[in-house]
């Protein structure tokens, strides 16, 4: 059984291959994303939250490794990159490792093996992740959705938490208007602007628990957590 909801970015230029993973992910109920350049790649990578990305090396404008190394230093959490490449000697896949891959499939490949293997990266890359996030005054157990302000416990909705968490991982890098929608909510938003009203209530609870004006809105990209006695502004 395939774990739900996960997101993925496809980089394959090939377009006969991507419609047949992207299909193949949708039919799964996963969210996946394409993009068929580097350059494409890495701004969808630093300005969304992806589970995988799944990343062919043979790219028309940049190299695949290049790619992988710009994901890994500018996203803003850490992705899990899975390597897609007809290259199969060990010296190609070696330099494929030490470029940032998480790991490596080669094509031709089987479509339920990769579904698999993302699964698997996805799945380590939650466990390794720290299940305890801190950021100022703020305390964030992400196991148990429960979060502390200066030591108090905070109420949240769901989707606040999730808002919440999301800016402390980042921290202290902003997060991308369109990156918290698409993890909110994939490629089907709600027409309303939901996302400014969770902020709202994110913000007055916040406020009510001594930690206001922590989220900056930053014009024409975002949000993010800002601490005064942290050095932000």
């Amino acid at each position: 059984m395939h774990q739900p909801s996960l997101s993925i970015l496809v980089v394959e230029d090939h377009p006969i291959i991507a419609r047949q993973v992207v299909g193949f992910l949708e039919g799964l109920a996963w969210q996946a994303d394409h993009a068929g350049t580097g350059a494409l790649a890495v701004e969808l990578a630093t300005t969304n939250i992806y589970d995988v990305v799944l990343l062919d090396l043979n790219l028309p404008d940049i190299d695949g490794l290049d790619v992988c190394r710009a994901i890994k230093a500018r996203a803003a959490r850490n992705v899990p990159v899975l390597m897609l490449t007809a290259r199969d000697a060990f010296e190609d896949k070696a330099q494929g490792f030490h470029g940032g891959a998480d790991d490596y499939v080669t094509k031709p490949f089987d479509l339920r093996e990769l579904a698999l293997r993302c699964e698997a990266l996805a799945r380590r890359n939650a466990l390794h992740r720290d299940q305890q996030t801190t950021a100022g005054p703020l305390t964030l157990y992400l196991r148990e959705r429960r979060a502390l302000c200066h030591g108090a416990p905070v109420t949240l909705t769901h989707t606040g938490f999730r808002v919440l968490s999301l800016l402390c991982e980042a921290y202290p890098h902003a997060v991308a208007r369109s990156a918290l929608i698409h993890a909110l909510w994939g490629d089907h938003p709600p027409d309303s602007d939901a996302l400014k009203s969770h902020l709202y209530a994110l913000r007055r609870q916040l406020e009510l628990a001594g930690a206001p004006d922590i989220i900056v809105t930053i014009p024409q990209l975002g949000y993010r957590l800002a601490f005064a006695n942290g050095g932000d502004v």
